[in-house]
């Protein structure tokens, strides 16, 4: 690969001497950071190939997990990443394992979750040990082959004829790894492994979170330690997961010393979230949420089967093996009342449905109080994640007595339903984002917005 052999400046050269780039990081902060996030994405996506994915076997979880505990670990292996720069004592910006590990699905069963842990090349310069991120991704997609530790090995996947997927969260893990904070990225429950992965559910998902920081402090030969630090992080898709993380850590993983929670967009309220894609260029999210749902709750698959027409039928089972990309090719702009016998939209078929009803809002964020202080963003705009329910989630906490900080993007409305008021805030934000973070593990005390 030409990224890797080319000297690019994007960290260390093959000598081992640091390039402008990194020099900058030191002496810019954040903004060094953010800059060599970015330049790094930009080469390889340039340069990487597009690759086959991770040998299936490797997903293939042991039939007994009943003698594990919530992230133990079950196996590892060396992860070759697609954005790295051989260096002489590792690879800039960082070293990675892909991981699989005990967790816990929707229902309190034990399952197998996969995942990356990545561990940087630059050293820590705060205080206390190194501390580590649980990063949760936005939306990839249902397919296997979206896992992000499949991506992460290839950067670009290509499945014919509009199968084209990126690993779009770089940018963000690199911002982490350049200011020496390890990260760990789970895959979720089902993406990747077998059985379909159980979208946006709020259990799963923040389980997932949870025991990857487990996992990843149980991996032996890294810099981090059992007792250092944790943040959680996301944005939409991720945004709810770090979300509900930081709700349930108290009770689910109390030990984890949690400093601070990054929630971008998170789709708290997910009937809203529903609602308002529908017709969007993501409709067809609204398919993995669906499918999710009858994956974790069999009871619920009969009730939505009888209200769907064929062509609904037909958008679950194609979604279902789509990444998000394809999905947005395939259904955007298609109205959900397409896919229903009545011709109402799934949004009023599921408010009708008493259990489907009590299913949303078991996913609803925001009755638990988070560990730690949290920074939430949201768009005034955003076109796939409501901006209300986000500010009724950040009011919630504080009403909890949280530390709460919320930001709000003004961006202007863009092409309403194209995704770019839902997308741009993701990179727009992410400079306040990393302030936070990295001010949460140096001890700082944490911005609020509860009582104005």
């Amino acid at each position: 690969m030409c990224y890797r052999a080319c000297g690019f400046a994007t960290g260390v050269n093959g000598h081992g001497a640091e390039s402008t780039v990194d020099k900058r990081v030191r002496a810019n902060g954040w903004r060094g950071a953010v800059v060599a996030a970015a330049m790094s994405v930009v080469v390889a996506a340039i340069a990487a190939p597009i690759a086959a994915a991770a040998p299936a076997d490797f997903y293939t979880p042991p039939a007994d997990l009943t003698e594990s505990a919530p992230g133990d670990l079950i196996r590892t292996e060396p992860s070759e990443l697609a954005l790295r720069v051989p260096g002489t004592d590792g690879a800039f910006p960082a070293d990675g394992r892909r991981i699989m590990y005990r967790s816990t699905d929707a229902n309190g069963a034990a399952n197998a979750v996969t995942g990356t842990y990545l561990e940087p090349q630059r050293p820590w310069e705060g205080p206390g040990p190194r501390p580590l991120v649980s990063l949760a991704v936005g939306t990839h997609g249902q397919g296997d082959q979206c896992a992000p530790s499949k991506l992460l090995n290839q950067l670009l996947t290509y499945e014919g004829p509009i199968g084209l997927m990126t690993e779009y969260e770089v940018l963000g893990i690199n911002a982490l790894l350049l200011q020496g904070i390890a990260v760990v990225v789970t895959d979720y429950d089902g993406l990747g492994t077998p059985g379909m992965h159980t979208y946006v559910n709020r259990a799963a998902e923040a389980h997932a979170v949870l025991d990857a920081a487990r996992a990843a402090k149980n991996l032996p030969g890294t810099s981090i330690t059992a007792a250092g630090p944790v943040g959680f992080w996301g944005y939409s898709q991720g945004g709810g997961a770090a979300a509900a993380a930081a709700e349930l850590a108290a009770d689910y993983a109390p030990e984890l010393q949690v400093k601070g929670t990054y929630a971008g967009a998170p789709p708290a309220d997910l009937a809203a979230t529903l609602a308002q894609i529908d017709g969007s260029f993501l409709t067809g999210a609204i398919g993995y949420a669906i499918n999710g749902l009858a994956q974790a709750y069999p009871e619920f698959r009969p009730l939505i089967a009888a209200e769907l027409n064929d062509k609904g039928k037909a958008m679950l089972a194609a979604t279902r093996d789509y990444c998000v990309v394809e999905t947005g090719a395939r259904f955007a702009f298609q109205k959900t009342s397409e896919y229903t016998r009545s011709g109402e939209s799934l949004s009023v078929v599921l408010d009708r449905l008493p259990l489907a009803k009590e299913l949303l809002e078991r996913q609803r964020i925001g009755r638990g109080t988070p560990s730690g202080p949290v920074l939430i963003q949201s768009g005034n705009h955003d076109d796939v994640v409501p901006f209300g329910q986000a500010e009724q989630l950040a009011g919630a906490w504080c009403g909890r007595g949280a530390t709460v900080q919320f930001t709000e993007n003004p961006l202007p409305s863009v092409l309403p339903g194209s995704v770019i008021n839902h997308g741009a805030p993701l990179v727009l934000g992410l400079p306040e984002a990393l302030t936070y973070m990295v001010d949460r593990f140096h001890d700082r005390p944490a911005p609020s917005t509860c009582s104005s």
